[in-house]
């Protein structure tokens, strides 16, 4: 198996992919694929003698996607970016997944363009682990589709079924639709529209939950369209670098509470794992043709390993053609 990572992609690039790249190349036993400028990434492979025993290629790619610039835009004057030579190679077979942890946008409009949409689906949705009280649940989209339909709400609550019970293991996941109340008349017209379709699906649908609710644990798939479920993802994750920042300066307040604190810090490594996005590593991109992993831009060394150990497992799962074949069906009847 390969993995093509866009070592041009995110905020420390290409120190934090790079090193990501090649903890995942030891330490899972994957190819590697190091799509970027050439000489740069010659440079950073000094540090690792032994890249070439790991299976670690470099890929080159001469242009890189800027956080500021406009992905399609950019995409038609920057055809050999990292992302996009990356995503090209899933689409020809030399790759099984991609990961990059750049332009969210510019991963999309890439996989969109080059790989396809499976049948059935007309736009990709992002769909990140958030936490709950008993696990975890799927938030989908979360960025990739910023203006939804009805339709694709309804198309996001049967990729994000499929995909919890791949990643969950939960034979029967409880799809919730998010909105600012439980009834069916509270929300939008997008979401009340979006309400209908989706009880009409093969899906265990719980109705309308609220953002409080997901984090309780209310349903195991959240759908929303790609504008709101971006700020709830982004909301959480301020909550929780606030929480801690919090708690530090609470436990370093007194002696006693340090003491408190050396005699839980088993406790509050466990608490800190649940929440730390690093853990999750990144999140796929649902509904092309192609496994395509989108990390945080602010990624660690340790995100952006366990982002490619996620495609490493969506890979040896099945991946996008088990969701085809659990959507394409009743995906039809929603397809305008």
């Amino acid at each position: 198996m390969r993995i093509a990572v866009d070592a041009m992609g995110g905020d420390f690039a290409p120190r934090r992919p790079v090193d990501g790249a090649l903890a995942a190349a030891r330490h899972l036993g994957v190819g590697i694929d190091l799509v970027g400028r050439a000489a740069v990434l010659r440079e950073e492979l000094i540090r690792y003698p032994d890249a070439d025993s790991l299976g670690v290629r470099i890929v080159d790619a001469p242009d890189v996607v800027g956080m500021d610039e406009s992905a399609a835009q950019s995409l038609r004057r920057k055809p050999q970016s990292s992302i996009m030579v990356a995503t090209a190679r899933v689409a020809s077979g030399e790759a099984d997944a991609v990961v990059s942890a750049g332009h969210t946008g510019g991963s999309v409009v890439a996989a969109h363009t080059l790989l396809g949409m499976i049948d059935g689906i007309d736009r990709p949705a992002l769909a990140p682990m958030v936490p709950t009280g008993d696990g975890s649940a799927v938030l989908l989209d979360a960025g990739a589709t910023v203006e939804c339909r009805p339709q694709h709400l309804a198309q996001f609550a049967l990729l994000g079924a499929s995909y919890a019970r791949s990643a969950l293991g939960v034979t029967s996941p409880r799809v919730g639709l998010l909105s600012i109340g439980e009834e069916p008349s509270k929300g939008t017209e997008l979401t009340r529209e979006a309400f209908r379709l989706i009880q009409q699906l093969p899906v265990a649908f719980v109705g309308n939950v609220e953002p409080r609710g997901v984090f309780q644990g209310a349903a195991d798939v959240a759908v929303a369209d790609g504008f709101t479920g971006n700020l709830v993802l982004k909301m959480s994750e301020g909550v929780v670098e606030m929480v801690e920042a919090l708690l530090k300066r609470e436990l370093e307040s007194t002696f006693s509470s340090q003491m408190g604190y050396l005699l839980s810090q088993r406790a509050f490594r466990r608490f800190r794992r649940r929440i730390d996005y690093s853990e999750y590593g990144g999140a796929p991109l649902l509904g092309v043709r192609g496994l395509v992993v989108v990390a945080h831009g602010r990624s660690s060394v340790k995100a952006i390993r366990n982002a490619v150990a996620q495609a490493v497992r969506l890979a040896d799962h099945g991946g996008w053609r088990r969701w085809q074949q659990e959507v394409s069906m009743p995906g039809k009847d929603l397809s305008r």
